[in-house]
């Protein structure tokens, strides 16, 4: 939930009976708090809207993040009903005529001006700005280098700058980018600025290095990839975030807390009639379409059991269309996916994020195809992640939401054990079975597909079939096994 503004709601037991062992009586704050951004435990009827408007503020301002909202049932349930469960009873003793008070003063505060209208109106959202000065500083930097590259993050497709414009101000900028995150198939699926292999070497080589809200943890090496004798631009919402490791392992030339999008496109602004060296960029299209052909390649290598991931992810690249999202779920599977599939446009990739929240696949899937119902809604899993939420083809079919999966079926839990084999000489907790999970959806009622051992041309041929089912209106799982390859041979999961 990283960079979302999430709302989440829980009933609780009622205030008066927390600690006394009521159902489902647990410290949801505790739990909460280090997760989420504000937290509220809210205890009277007149406290909901003011609550729930400042849990939406804080939900949308800065960076977005999740809140949390607890409503005990005494603060839910209708006044007639707390007021008989409450534990009223006949004042025979002073002690009783005692607790009855307490109880009554209890019950009036609930309700206590809990009817009285009350302002619905929104709160404004807070979103940090770059300054005139910040922006003018970076467009300086970056007219005079040589050799500039962006490395784009989520924060970049935030609103309230729209994606269509932000691709028009990263084309305008001619910078070459490399795109993660949500912001992936922000320059669509070839671009000549969209660069998608051998990021460490540019970085390397550049003099400038643009992070628009990407984070230096562990997926730029939390910093030490960054070449010290380049000029560095960071921008982020977060502060924190914006300087992550900057004390131990890197150094920002400018740091700009502020929003990315309108950033760039200040930026852009003060650079009319920039252009990037052309030769750079070639020079970096050159590497990246050497590691493409570097793939391939590998890709057309037989695996010693069932069919080669990489071959069977370029045969699923060639088959989407460009109304296409793509929500990708599991380890390694979907690690080899991120170099071979290519997002269709902005907002059309949903992955777990930072935190490798698997699981979260079903989900997005269910919000992505009700948002965009004219889209191709497709989840790539794999097969572990596939574990946490098969059961949702359920919902799939029971609301009629069609979503087709192509799960890569390595019966392993291959990112875990490609490093703890080699460390431990033991595949303990990692191995699991080639589990027909094409028939367990189709329990559900949806269609299931195998495929096992195809030729190349047999793996289209499958595929065109799944699609055309599923545009057809009918949810699909088609059940790839595949078997272990080299090309993610070395990454280590910290």
């Amino acid at each position: 939930m990283a960079e979302s503004p999430v709302l989440v709601i829980s009933g609780a037991s009622a205030s008066i009976l927390k600690g006394r062992g009521a159902l489902q009586d647990i410290d949801q704050m505790s739990l909460m708090k280090t997760l989420c951004k504000f937290t509220k435990s809210v205890t009277t009827v007149r406290d909901i809207i003011p609550t729930l408007k400042k849990a939406i503020k804080v939900a949308q301002s800065g960076t977005p993040g999740p809140v949390f909202i607890e409503y005990p049932i005494d603060v839910l349930y209708p006044f007639d009903i707390v007021k008989k469960e409450i534990g009223l009873k006949e004042a025979k003793t002073f002690t009783q005529q005692i607790t009855n008070w307490y109880l009554q003063k209890y019950l009036g505060n609930i309700f206590a001006g809990g009817f009285e209208q009350q302002d619905m109106t929104p709160l404004p959202v807070e979103i940090p700005q770059a300054s005139y000065n910040k922006v003018q500083t970076c467009a300086e930097l970056v007219a005079k280098a040589k050799r500039p590259i962006m490395i784009v993050g989520s924060q970049a497709v935030l609103p309230s700058t729209p994606p269509e414009l932000l691709k028009n101000v990263l084309e305008s900028l001619g910078i070459p980018c490399f795109l993660g995150g949500m912001s992936r198939g922000m320059l669509g699926r070839y671009n000549k600025l969209l660069m998608r292999h051998r990021r460490k070497d540019a970085i390397k080589d550049a003099d400038l290095v643009i992070l628009a809200g990407a984070v230096c943890d562990f997926r730029l090496s939390y910093g030490r990839v960054l070449n010290k004798k380049s000029k560095i631009i960071v921008i982020n919402r977060d502060k924190k975030q914006m300087l992550k490791n900057s004390d131990i392992f890197w150094k920002p030339t400018v740091a700009v807390q502020g929003d990315v999008g309108s950033f760039l496109v200040k930026v852009s602004n003060n650079l009319k009639g920039y252009k990037c060296d052309e030769d750079w960029i070639i020079q970096l299209k050159e590497r990246d379409e050497e590691k493409e052909k570097h793939n391939r390649k590998m890709a057309n290598h037989p695996t010693e059991h069932h069919l080669n991931p990489m071959n069977v992810l370029f045969h699923l690249e060639e088959v989407l269309g460009d109304k296409t999202i793509m929500i990708v779920d599991g380890g390694d599977f979907v690690g080899t996916a991120a170099y071979i599939l290519r997002p269709r446009g902005p907002l059309k990739w949903l992955d777990p994020g930072a935190f490798g929240t698997l699981g979260v696949g079903a989900g997005f899937a269910l919000g992505a195809k009700l948002c965009f119902p004219d889209h191709d809604v497709v989840i790539i899993y794999g097969d572990g992640s596939l574990g946490f939420s098969i059961v949702e083809y359920d919902t799939f079919k029971r609301h009629k939401v069609p979503v087709m999966a192509v799960v890569g079926n390595d019966a392993c839990w291959s990112q875990i054990a490609r490093e703890q084999v080699p460390m431990f000489g033991t595949s303990i907790a990692c191995d699991l079975e080639y589990t027909p999970y094409h028939q367990v959806v189709e329990g559900f009622g949806a269609k299931g597909m195998v495929m096992l051992d195809a030729k190349q041309e047999e793996e289209t041929k499958v595929f065109e079939e799944a699609r055309d089912i599923y545009k057809q209106g009918q949810c699909v799982l088609i059940n790839v096994l595949i078997g272990k390859t080299k090309f993610r041979e070395g990454s280590i999961s910290v």
